[in-house]
C-alpha cells in the first residue's frame, strides 16, 4: 500500500507493523541520467519488494534530497547538511510508528546518505518506540555490487528496466568518454579528492554502455528478494532483547 495513493480510512485499514522508507538524492547522473535516479532506483526496489512480500507492507513517499554536496558543481544538484537529513529521516519514521507502522526498513539508493542513515536508525532503535534498519539496494546484487561506480552500468540497467524514457541512450559514448574509472584521487588509502568534479569530467564513474534492460531487470529482482528476507527479520525481532 503506496501512503500517497491511498485515502486515510485505507491507510486506518492497514492491518500491518512494517514499513518501508525511499530515500534518494537529487543530483548529476552525467549527461544520460536523471538527476533523480537515486529516488527513482530507491522506490522501485521498495515498491517492488513490498509488492512480493507476503504480509502487507506501506509504502512511504520517497524523500528526494540527500547528502549530495560532493555533486554541487554540476548543475541541478540538490542537498541538505547530514543533521537535517538525519532528522527529517528520524521524524519521518517516528510518523509511521505513531499510526502502528513501527517496523520501518530505509530504502536507500545514493551512497552518500549510508553513513547518516546507520546512525540515525541506530538512534530510533535505542530512543524512539520504533525499530528501523537501513537497506542499500545495490549492496545487495550479489557480485553486481563492485561494479556500481556513479552513473555507470548497475544504475543505467536499473532505469533502463524500470524507467527507460529517462536515460538517454544517444549519450551513452558520450558519458563513457569523459568519466572516470573509479571513484576520487588516492593517496595509498586515502582519497584527496573532497568533490567528484574533481576526478570526472562529466559525473560518471564506470562505463553505461554495459547497461542493459535484462541486467536492470536482475538487479531489481536480487534487491527486491534481500528486501523481503529483510521484512522477515525485522517482523519477527524483538529489539529489546539483549544477550548477556
Amino acid at each position: 500500500m503506496h501512503l500517497a495513493r491511498e485515502s486515510w480510512t485505507d491507510a486506518d485499514a492497514a492491518d500491518t507493523t512494517l514499513a518501508v522508507l525511499p530515500v534518494g538524492s537529487t543530483e548529476q547522473h552525467g549527461p544520460h541520467d536523471p538527476l533523480g535516479t537515486d529516488v527513482l532506483t530507491a522506490e522501485a526496489v521498495a515498491e517492488a519488494g513490498a509488492d512480493r512480500y507476503t504480509d502487507p507492507v506501506v509504502v512511504a513517499p520517497a524523500i528526494p534530497v540527500g547528502i549530495a554536496e560532493e555533486h554541487r558543481r554540476f548543475s541541478g544538484t540538490l542537498w541538505t547538511s547530514e543533521s537535517t537529513f538525519r532528522d527529517y529521516v528520524r521524524d519521518v519514521v517516528g510518523s509511521l510508528a505513531a499510526h502502528g507502522w513501527d517496523r520501518v526498513v530505509v530504502v536507500n539508493g545514493h551512497g552518500g546518505n549510508i553513513a547518516a542513515l546507520k546512525e540515525v536508525t541506530a538512534r530510533i532503535v535505542r530512543h524512539d518506540d520504533a525499530y528501523a534498519v537501513p537497506f542499500t539496494w545495490f549492496d545487495e546484487v550479489g557480485e553486481h555490487t563492485s561494479d556500481m561506480g556513479h552513473a555507470g552500468p548497475l544504475e543505467t540497467s536499473m532505469l533502463r528496466n524500470t524507467d527507460p524514457e529517462t536515460v538517454h541512450d544517444d549519450r551513452l559514448e558520450a558519458a563513457a568518454a569523459d568519466g572516470a574509472d573509479g571513484w576520487g584521487e588516492w593517496q595509498g588509502r586515502v582519497n584527496l579528492a573532497v568533490d567528484s568534479d574533481e576526478f570526472t569530467d562529466n559525473g560518471v564513474v564506470g562505463d553505461p554502455r554495459e547497461s542493459s534492460a535484462d541486467l536492470g531487470e536482475e538487479l531489481l529482482d536480487r534487491s527486491s528478494e534481500a528486501l523481503c528476507d529483510l521484512f522477515d527479520a525485522v517482523r519477527d525481532r524483538d529489539p529489546t532483547s539483549r544477550t548477556d
